[in-house]
């Protein structure tokens, strides 16, 4: 797969994948009242977000074509000679 995850957003699934790994955590251990159903759903959450930063690869982003990754310098360069071979 390409790799179409940005720095900013990595950072954001790290984030959000601990703390819904922590709370899944938390849940099953009975420190916060939320039912089992609760727990599993956070911690599919927390393995899909961490595993997406991790590899830096989205499948839906893929589906839908978003790409919040920068383009290299050499992914530039192809770009502007796509654009200018018409010319």
């Amino acid at each position: 797969m390409e790799t179409n995850v940005g720095s900013t957003d990595k950072l954001a699934r790290i984030v959000v994948g601990a703390l819904a790994g922590v709370l899944s955590l938390a849940t099953l251990a009975n420190a916060v009242p939320l039912p089992t159903v609760g727990a599993l759903l956070l911690g599919a959450v927390a393995v899909i977000m961490l595993v997406t930063a991790f590899t830096s690869s989205c499948a839906v982003y893929s589906v839908l074509g978003i790409s919040t990754r920068r383009a290299s310098r050499s992914d530039r360069r192809l770009s502007r000679r796509s654009y200018f071979s018409g010319w």
